[in-house]
């Protein structure tokens, strides 16, 4: 159901926290995310701790999943001094690949408690179904003179 997702997203995370980088609209920083299969639907979860629900942004474009965030700094006025500063700020982004298997024009978002879960039901033509069989008739195809093919069903 899901196609692929960023290949270097670890190796993108430890470089940002090496190097103290905050994510920005050009350059975000990656979130983490679950993707679970659970029964007839997909449930994608992302952790955006600090975030203000009217700063997320979802997007679905032609099967790609784009989901944007931006965490900003708490405002305390002029007097604050920080002393230390290990959250992560800025922009945060995350695509993820969907196969056509999934019904992108039915997707129920919420977000509490830090994390958005997205889930994203199974496209019916996609899921198992049975054929049934009749049994007792059989049928034959013949050909006329101008060859046009004819189903005699006995």
């Amino acid at each position: 159901m899901l196609m692929r997702s960023e290949p270097f997203t670890e190796v993108n995370r430890l470089a940002q926290q090496f190097f103290g980088a905050t994510g920005t609209w050009s350059r975000p920083t990656t979130m983490p995310v679950d993707a679970i299969r659970n029964g007839d639907e997909f449930v994608i979860a992302f952790d955006l701790p600090g975030v203000s629900a009217d700063s997320i942004d979802i997007d679905v474009e032609r099967n790609v999943l784009t989901v944007r965030a931006e965490r900003r700094p708490i405002d305390l006025g002029e007097g604050a001094v920080t002393q230390l500063t290990e959250r992560p700020l800025g922009v945060f982004s995350r695509q993820l690949f969907l196969g056509d298997a999934l019904d992108t024009d039915h997707i129920d978002a919420a977000y509490d408690n830090g994390v958005l879960v997205l889930r994203i039901p199974i496209a019916e033509r996609a899921k198992p179904r049975k054929v049934s069989v009749t049994a007792g008739q059989s049928s034959e195809v013949t050909a006329d003179r101008s060859g046009k093919q004819k189903v005699i069903t006995g």
